[in-house]
């Protein structure tokens, strides 16, 4: 496969990666994580700016028609940063919800605004009992005069406290853990009926539990009843860009680690002469070319129109992804001693951002599962 960037791909990867170095260093990113929302407003509508917040949708939508690529290499320099901005929430998980369920007429409201930086979108779909099946919904859909009203609680929103609206997952028919019968609905975080309780994840970003009573919908995203399979096109983008997301952040903490045992002496010498431990840093390479690799499989695996094939292979994305994260990750701490746990260092920031990213639509356990489950990537005919 060819890894080289297009020209427009450069240009675009080149000016959001001078953003970030001028305005994302560790310290200042401290700052905005102290601050009340938890994240910057100014840098948001830097994001605006650059035109990474209209980045995927298309053109006639107020977009900039990107592919699906063009967002996943945005969300590597994301990860190199470690970005607290709810840009994942809102134009991947949110953004792929409006692509592939929205109306025309609903898009062409929504992503002007998005792509402005004056609308903010959060999926609300797991629940307490879900785990991570998409599919087990306890929240109910009931029609309301000419509209929906909504009632559930749902768990882990990513940047729901952030969210101007919310896409929220609800059962309009069939038992709880039924495939069908699920609607996906667009609900004003304003709304009456709606209670957003925020809290700070481990990995420094936010995220909300919601609790709906009678909130009404503003909007249907397509048929009310056939929402899970916009659902599964959704968690297979957002999964392709937190592969993307995981190799900046494994890039970043191999370099710091390398660069620790460049400068870290013990016995008289530095710890990098160390054969064994030369051995461990060149795993943590042959790993993160391994999760590059794949990373631009997952978008290939996300594109594909066969579910089921898509379904396989982004479980077998999930699955490498998760293990190189967890290898990358404990061998950066390990080699870095006791100072890569400190909060002052960067390099745990980057092991914490890779433990939640494997959880979000279910960690490399689950899908391993889920792969073995569908007899593997590669079926025999």
């Amino acid at each position: 496969m060819d890894f080289d960037l297009t020209e427009d791909q450069s240009l675009l990867v080149d000016s959001v990666r001078k953003l970030l170095s001028d305005k994302y260093g560790f310290e200042q990113r401290k700052a905005y994580m102290a601050s009340e929302r938890g994240w910057s407003p100014e840098l948001w509508a830097a994001f605006a700016d650059i035109g990474v917040l209209g980045l995927p949708f298309a053109e006639e939508d107020g977009g900039f028609g990107a592919g699906l690529t063009d967002t996943c290499l945005i969300a590597e320099q994301f990860g190199r940063s470690l970005v607290v901005e709810p840009w994942f929430s809102t134009v991947v998980i949110g953004g792929a919800a409006l692509r592939h369920g929205g109306s025309a007429a609903l898009r062409q409201e929504l992503v002007p605004l998005i792509a402005a930086g004056e609308v903010r979108l959060a999926l609300a779909q797991q629940e307490r009992q879900s785990r991570y099946d998409l599919f087990d919904v306890a929240t109910t859909a009931k029609k309301s005069g000419s509209g929906w009203v909504i009632s559930g609680n749902k768990g882990m929103v990513i940047h729901g406290d952030s969210a101007t609206h919310l896409i929220v997952s609800a059962r309009v028919a069939g038992g709880q853990r039924d495939k069908a019968g699920i609607g996906l609905f667009v609900v004003e975080a304003g709304a009456p009926g709606v209670t957003i309780r925020g809290f700070r994840t481990v990995d420094g970003q936010r995220a909300a539990e919601i609790i709906l009573d009678n909130a009404p919908a503003a909007h249907v995203l397509g048929d009310a009843e056939a929402g899970l399979p916009v659902l599964e096109k959704v968690a297979a983008e957002s999964i392709a860009a937190l592969a993307f997301e995981a190799v900046g952040c494994m890039d970043v903490a191999h370099a710091m680690t390398l660069d620790y045992m460049k400068t870290r002496e013990q016995f008289g010498r530095p710890i990098g002469s160390f054969q064994a431990l030369q051995h461990r840093a060149a795993d943590m390479l042959v790993a993160i070319e391994q999760a590059r690799s794949m990373s631009f499989y997952a978008v290939q695996a996300a594109e594909e129109t066969d579910p089921d094939e898509r379904r396989r292979g982004i479980s077998a994305v999930k699955v490498q992804i998760g293990r190189a994260s967890r290898l990358v990750g404990q061998q950066s701490i390990q080699l870095h001693g006791g100072i890569a746990m400190t909060m002052e260092y960067a390099c745990g920031h980057y092991f914490k951002r890779l433990t939640v990213n494997d959880g979000l639509f279910g960690n490399a356990d689950f899908h391993l599962r889920a792969l073995a489950d569908e007899g593997g990537l590669v079926r025999a005919a």
